[in-house]
């Protein structure tokens, strides 16, 4: 009982653990208000929080508690306020009696408690009676949430073969309650799926397996099914469960082994070295690396011919050819298989190897010749006469028969006839003259043929023509330099180069002197550098470019090699007027025009171009100013400018501002019957009469408009009430003539109304009409 009161006590705002208020009398600092001395007053009530139960279901308004002060006597004269979170909507004091309600359902995982403020004032001053206070209101929580996993579905993984007791993995589950409160969030765990071989840790949620010698090979996944419930596992609790996926993956427990003891192969003797002759594999129950094998030859008179590899995709045993199959007809292998990544813990359970025995047999075939070599190399000297003799090519038949062996060169390969082979001791001769400077190296291709049967094989020869000295050296470029005028005796004006299409075995060695015939009254001499060039000299002082502008200078190059060649080229030199710093400043037309770099040709070639140009664009203005525009309408009466816009329905009398009416009016206007043409034929409506004008004088153009308008809203077989109706009509005769070529339908031949599309979108209508009437006719 005295629990209960204490209880109704807190629920009531009252708190018995917290220290009371200020005694009576006890000296406070003085307080005012407006100039008014206020004196403090002993509250009338305690707190520090309220409780209140969450997911209220009640249908009144939930009560909180209440507040009171000594100043309230009772008489209605003070007023209880209230601050702060949710006051005013989730929170409603009575301010006459100071109860608190609360107006809505809370929910402890939403916010778990509230902080108010509370006051009592003066009703009729508003003055505060008390000092403002501050108090909590906490959410007491009941058992509304179930414990939730942080994954829907956990994946893991466990060794084959683990101890009872090895950990797998740990799931966690939370609950939204709260953990101070009671057990509504205290989470045991269980397994609901899984058993015998995991089992659960109550407390931690950790998996641990619960049978020895789990066998991957046996059986690889699991599914289990985990619970977790609240209120410490009690009857009662909320739970929650999530599916662990485990499986186990793999160890090395299990040797390789061949599924039969003797395998049998055969392979021509033909077979090159390093080809594939079989394939062996061996079995393991174990994946990825713990199936990994090592093949080998350990035995038999094989050993030595073949070789065994291991295919680290498949995991096969490849076996090749290491030497020549000639010696014998049948060779026995014996092949060892063993894991490389071994479990010292599963040793015990045997040998992790096997063995097994191999027969190859050796097939006879037909092979072609075998050429010595496997290719050749030979040389020629360019100069060698025809019929020279240069090298040779042997090929042998490796068959039993011996076949007796032909020589040919494959003409693919030597298209110019320069080489031929004697077919029967395959010695190669030269058929051409050669040129080093032309092709310094020739491939060709000698094939090998046996008689019976037709067997061949080719080799390639290499054929190198050396160098012998048969071409001359020449200038390394064109040259042509200045000299002025007012040069002196002994001035170098230009330095000269050589070159040569030979090769001599110790490089290029060039001599360079003048020409004899020049040496009588030269003006220049030519010095040898020594170094495979030469500089060009003055041997006199001054020159007259006004009685010769230019000079030839002829330069002999010879080479020292054997025999000697030599060749004689010429040097230009220009005579121009330069300063005494010798810059140029004036030369000979042809020497400027040489000195820009640019020749009489190429200068040529560019004022031709330019001309061509020119034509070109005065060409093309010419002919846009002949090009003259299309009339629109070819007719003595161009009428363009009284045109009017004819996707106007109703313009008014905007459409008669732009001619003069009166000429539509022609005394002699005679109405005739003229069948209209966007009407059904005759066969399914009759014709409408129209009345004859009776006044052929004065006839106004707003009658004959009334006249049609009528007619058309008569006729039933008009277009409807919204389509343009045109009335173009304007009678025989008239002073304007035809305005439009509305009527042209009753004139002899075809009219071409195509224009009309070029008029814009004011005439569109138009080009409708006659175009839709073109095609008409022509369908």
């Amino acid at each position: 009982h005295e629990a209960r009161e204490q209880e109704r006590g807190k629920r009531a705002g009252y708190n018995e653990n917290l220290p009371s208020s200020p005694a009576v009398g006890t000296p406070q600092p003085p307080r005012t208000h407006q100039g008014l001395t206020l004196k403090r007053s002993k509250r009338g009530w305690m707190w520090n929080q309220f409780f209140l139960l969450e997911e209220y279901t009640g249908s009144d308004y939930q009560y909180v508690g209440k507040l009171h002060s000594d100043q309230d006597r009772g008489d209605g004269t003070v007023k209880y306020i209230l601050n702060g979170d949710g006051a005013g909507s989730l929170f409603l004091i009575d301010e006459n009696s100071g109860d608190i309600h609360a107006t809505k359902r809370l929910d402890r995982e939403e916010k778990a408690y509230y902080t108010l403020r509370a006051q009592a004032v003066n009703k009729k001053t508003g003055w505060p009676l008390e000092p403002e206070s501050e108090f909590i209101i906490k959410i007491h929580d009941i058992n509304d949430n179930e414990p939730k996993f942080s994954k829907d579905v956990y994946t893991a993984s466990v060794p084959e073969m683990s101890d009872v007791g090895t950990s797998v993995i740990q799931v966690t589950a939370t609950d939204a309650d709260d953990a101070t409160y009671g057990n509504s969030a205290k989470v045991v765990y269980s397994i609901l799926q899984g058993q015998p071989y995991f089992s659960v840790e109550p407390d931690t949620g950790i998996i641990r397996t619960a049978l020895s010698n789990m066998n991957r090979e046996s059986r690889e996944n699991y599914q289990v099914v985990i619970q977790a419930k609240d209120m410490a596992g009690q009857m009662g609790g909320l739970s929650g469960t999530t599916t662990v996926s485990i499986t186990l993956w793999d160890v090395n427990d299990n040797p390789p082994r061949f599924p039969q003891g003797v395998y049998q192969f055969s392979a021509p003797e033909s077979t090159e070295v390093g080809s594939p002759v079989g394939k062996i594999k061996a079995t393991d129950a174990d994946v990825g690396k713990n199936a990994e094998m090592d093949y080998s030859i350990i035995g038999g008179d094989g050993i030595d011919v073949f070789d065994i590899v291991t295919d680290t995709d498949s995991q096969e045993g490849v076996i090749t050819v290491k030497k020549v199959l000639r010696k014998k007809k049948m060779y026995v292998l014996k092949v060892q298989v063993e894991n490389i990544h071994l479990d010292p813990r599963f040793l015990s359970k045997g040998p992790f190897k096997d063995t097994a025995t191999v027969k190859i047999t050796v097939e006879d075939v037909d092979e072609p010749p075998n050429f010595e070599r496997p290719s050749y190399v030979m040389e020629v000297k360019e100069d060698a006469p025809i019929g020279s003799i240069i090298g040779s090519v042997s090929a042998t038949d490796p068959d039993a028969s011996r076949s007796p062996v032909r020589y040919s060169i494959d003409r693919r390969t030597e298209m110019h006839w320069l080489f031929n082979v004697h077919a029967g001791n395959g010695s190669i001769f030269t058929l051409e003259a050669l040129d080093r400077e032309e092709h310094s190296w020739h491939n060709i291709s000698v094939v090998a043929t046996e008689f019976n049967p037709k067997q061949s094989s080719r080799v390639p020869v290499y054929i190198r023509v050396l160098d012998i000295n048969d071409n001359a050296p020449t200038f390394a470029d064109v040259y042509e330099t200045f000299v002025c005028e007012n040069a002196k005796d002994g001035q170098r004006i230009q330095t000269v180069s050589a070159m040569d299409a030979d090769e001599p075995v110790g490089g290029h060695k060039f001599f360079f002197s003048l020409a004899p015939e020049a040496s009588v009254k030269a003006n220049f001499s030519v010095r040898d550098n020594r170094d495979n060039t030469a500089g060009i000299l003055t041997r006199r002082s001054g020159f007259n470019r006004l009685q010769q502008s230019s000079y030839l200078v002829p330069v002999v190059i010879s080479d020292g090699d054997y025999p000697m060649q030599s060749s004689t080229n010429t040097l230009t030199v220009h005579v121009c007027a330069c300063d005494r710093d010798g810059n140029m400043k004036a030369c000979s037309a042809e020497a400027l025009l040489r000195s820009a770099g640019l020749s009489t040709g190429a200068l040529v070639a560019i004022l031709l171009c330019v001309i061509i140009l020119l034509m070109i664009v005065v060409l093309f203005a010419a002919l846009r100013r002949q090009k003259k525009k299309e009339p629109l309408i070819i007719s003595k009466e161009d009428v363009r400018d009284n045109v009017v816009s004819y996707n106007d329905e109703g313009g008014g009398e905007e459409d008669t501002q732009a001619f003069d009416i009166g000429t539509l009016r022609n005394p002699e206007a005679i109405e005739d019957n003229k069948q209209r043409r966007d009407i059904v034929p005759e066969s399914l409506y009759p014709p409408v009469r129209r009345a004859p004008v009776t006044s052929r004088e004065n006839t106004d153009v707003r009658d004959f408009i009334s006249q049609r308008l009528q007619d058309n809203d008569a006729d039933p077989t008009a277009p409807p009430y919204d389509s343009l109706a045109t009335y173009a009509y304007e009678g025989n005769g008239s002073v304007a003539e035809s305005l439009s070529s509305l009527g042209s339908a009753t004139t002899e031949g075809d009219h071409d109304y195509n224009y009309l599309t070029d008029w814009g979108p004011r005439f569109r209508k138009l080009a409708d009409m006659y175009g839709g009437e073109d095609s008409d006719r022509e369908s």
